[in-house]
């Protein structure tokens, strides 16, 4: 057998040789390897296909436009736009038309400069229309005296839709004469013909119709996409007219899209954001939007924002006019100019502490903000130009938006507070939703772990059941020996809880009693409070009856209505009603809520002979289980206060809550005082 001849189901077992020796002793195959790549005999010159001018764009459209679906067809309109868009920001076209015939093909016409028909240097037998329009990588764009910043900058843009494209056509005016050239997949199919003379009139004409054999049959362009693109683009803009056509038999019955319009927004940005939220309930009074040429030194900066409060946020970016729906550098210098602006601010009017926790995510979870910036040759990720990656850019959107965004916050506090306690109930929706998380990945592989001090009741069922949130140990202790272990569980707190209205995220995060309490009900918090995940039909807040146990009734309150509103909502919070005080007379005994309630017993109860005696319980710990249970825990004989939301309004009740509780001391103070003669006349029946 010959070395040549050996038989593919039995491969030679490889040789290990070194440096030269191993090269010059490569083995040569002539036939097929087993997995089916030819041998490196059949491997030659030959093999190596050479794609010339616009083909490799046909054999790999998704290499140019992204794909071959309908966003990628829709593509070939932006890159003709583009085009006209940049005449018009260089200061050469002050209108744009886009005409969308009843044939399918798509007409952008501007009247800028017009593209060169002179031979082109490097091709003196062609025109430069003819290089533009059938080779990758030609165009005005790398040469920076045509155009200061643009969107295109590849040059195959135009190239490209004339590759994609089963016929396109080219019409120039330009020195007061007009010229006309015709293409069809990317090939030349007439030359440049001149038309004759024109007076005042300049400009260039793109129509063209997309491949089928591309985009499939039937493919066409849908009139509200072209529409909304349209729009968009005059909006970015303010000294461009795009005027809309469109055929009326492609157009719907319903009249959504009209067959003409014009766009000209000379509000630019503002204008669109403005259209944008139209209706929209928003957090501040005033749009935050402003444009500051030369930002950075060379290139513009436009933006406008808005807070919305029942809506989720978005960021649209732009660069050169082009959309970047994949952010960038330029988006990153945005999150950085207002996470750093609104904390400046709340380090200014001494409210650092509060908005330490602050992403930029919380500033702008419902946040509608649009930002545009221009600058000399820009750097995106792909041809479909998706990302922004000039590092420059985020430095010039931080610097230049940073000093915008400190001015707007000055220039109305009200406004500004608003915008911080906004951000602020952002972070704290987002530290309960983590903690939540942290939770549920806790628990999700085990038995449900309930905190240590629980005293649980045997009832399994939340129908009936109870769960007493008492002050302290001693008491906790009390309340344990006189409950109904079958259906009222206790769980003993330390002191006073963590004022949740004026605490810092990370301190929410890491209190540990807190944690106990969230664990002990199951239900979650926040929006994912599951009213039917309640362990317990009601929830008793059994405190002192003094000060310091109406304060910590207070806190578990403001808890309870800023972490589970629906709890509330669905009745299931109580506070008890404990006794201050025991009266004896002989062999009877009565317990008073207060003083006033003391001495209504006194006059109206114990009217026997016989000293009174009045003891004073200095707290639950105290009393005997047998009085506790007999004045506070027993249904046949408790008092029980529901707590309820006033929900005739509501905006009322959270306002005084956050005067009272929260970390404003000047605001509660304001409140005592406009309630002085209430408090002095509050009598507790």
């Amino acid at each position: 057998m010959k070395k040549n001849d050996i038989p593919a189901q039995r491969p030679a077992k490889p040789q290990v040789r070194t440096g030269a020796k191993r090269a010059a002793t490569a083995v040569k195959r002539s036939a097929p390897l087993l997995d089916g790549t030819p041998g490196e005999s059949d491997y030659t010159a030959a093999s190596i296909e050479v794609l010339e001018g616009l083909e490799p764009v046909r054999r790999r459209p998704g290499m140019y436009i992204g794909g071959t679906d309908e966003a990628a067809m829709h593509h070939l309109f932006a890159e003709a736009l583009d085009n006209a868009m940049d005449e018009a920001v260089a200061g050469h076209a002050t209108f744009i038309d886009v005409n969308l015939e009843a044939d399918g093909f798509l007409a952008v016409t501007d009247n800028g400069r017009g593209i060169p028909i002179d031979p082109h240097p490097k091709f003196p037998k062609k025109s430069a229309l003819e290089v533009i329009m059938t080779t990758l990588h030609a165009g005005g764009k790398f040469d920076s005296g045509a155009y200061q910043t643009s969107g295109g900058l590849h040059g195959v843009g135009i190239s490209v839709v004339n590759a994609l494209s089963s016929r396109l056509e080219v019409e120039v005016w330009r020195a007061q004469l007009h010229y006309r050239q015709s293409f069809e997949r990317g090939h030349t199919t007439s030359p440049l013909e001149k038309l004759g003379k024109v007076q005042n009139r300049r400009g260039t004409k793109v129509r063209f119709r997309p491949d089928e054999q591309i985009f499939g049959k039937g493919a066409h362009f849908k009139p509200a996409r072209l529409f909304k693109m349209a729009r968009s683009k005059a909006y970015l803009f303010g000294g461009v007219e795009i005027r809309w056509h469109c055929a009326p038999s492609l157009l719907e019955a319903n009249g959504a899209i009209p067959p003409e319009a014009t766009f000209h927004f000379p509000g630019g940005l503002k204008d669109y954001l403005t259209q944008e939220i139209e209706g929209k309930e928003l957090v501040t009074d005033q749009v935050f939007s402003g444009k500051v040429e030369k930002a950075g030194g060379h290139g513009s900066l436009e933006w406008a924002l808005a807070w919305m409060t029942q809506e989720d946020g978005f960021v649209r970016s732009y660069c050169n006019t082009i959309p970047t729906p994949d952010g960038g550098t330029h988006e990153a210098g945005l999150r950085a100019a207002l996470l750093r602006g609104l904390k400046d601010h709340a380090e200014r009017i001494g409210q650092a502490k509060r908005a330490a926790p602050l992403t930029s995510e919380d500033v702008l979870a419902s946040c509608a903000a649009l930002i545009s910036v221009f600058i000399r040759e820009p750097e995106f990720q792909g041809q479909n130009k998706s990302r922004l990656m000039t590092l420059e850019a985020s430095k010039i959107v931080e610097t230049t938006l940073r000093d915008a965004f400190d001015h707007w916050l000055a220039a109305s506090p009200a406004q500004a507070l608003r915008l911080l306690d906004w951000a602020v109930e952002r972070a704290d929706e987002r530290m309960r939703r983590r903690a939540e998380k942290d939770i549920s990945r806790k628990t999700a592989t085990r038995k449900l772990r309930l905190p240590g001090k629980l005293a649980d009741c045997s009832n399994n069922s939340s129908q009936g059941s109870e769960l007493f949130i008492v002050e302290g140990d001693s008491a906790g202790g009390s309340a344990k020996q006189a409950r109904d272990r079958t259906n009222q569980a206790i769980l003993p707190l330390r002191g006073k809880i963590l004022n949740v209205a004026s605490a810092t995220r990370d301190k929410l995060a890491g209190n540990q009693q807190l944690a106990d309490l969230i664990l002990a009900l199951g239900s979650g918090t926040g929006t994912h409070y599951k009213d039917e995940e309640l362990r317990y039909e009601k929830i008793i807040i059994m405190t002192d009856a003094d000060v310091d146990g109406a304060h910590i009734a207070s806190l578990l309150i403001t808890f309870f209505y800023r972490q589970m509103p629906k709890l509330i909502e669905g009745g299931h919070l109580y506070l008890a009603v404990p006794p201050l005080y025991r009266l004896t007379q002989g062999a009877k005994n009565v317990y008073a809520r207060d003083d006033a309630h003391r001495d209504e017993l006194i006059k109206k109860v114990l009217t026997g002979k016989g000293k009174i005696e009045v003891s004073r319980f200095k707290g639950l710990g105290e009393m005997m289980p047998g009085q506790l249970k007999e004045t506070t825990m027993d249904p046949k004989k408790r008092m029980l206060l529901k707590v309820v939301i006033a929900t005739d309004d509501e905006k009322s009740t959270s306002d005084s809550v956050e005067r009272l509780m929260g970390n404003k001391p000047e605001a509660r103070f304001a409140f005592i005082q406009e309630r002085a003669a209430f408090a002095a006349d509050l009598v507790v029946l």
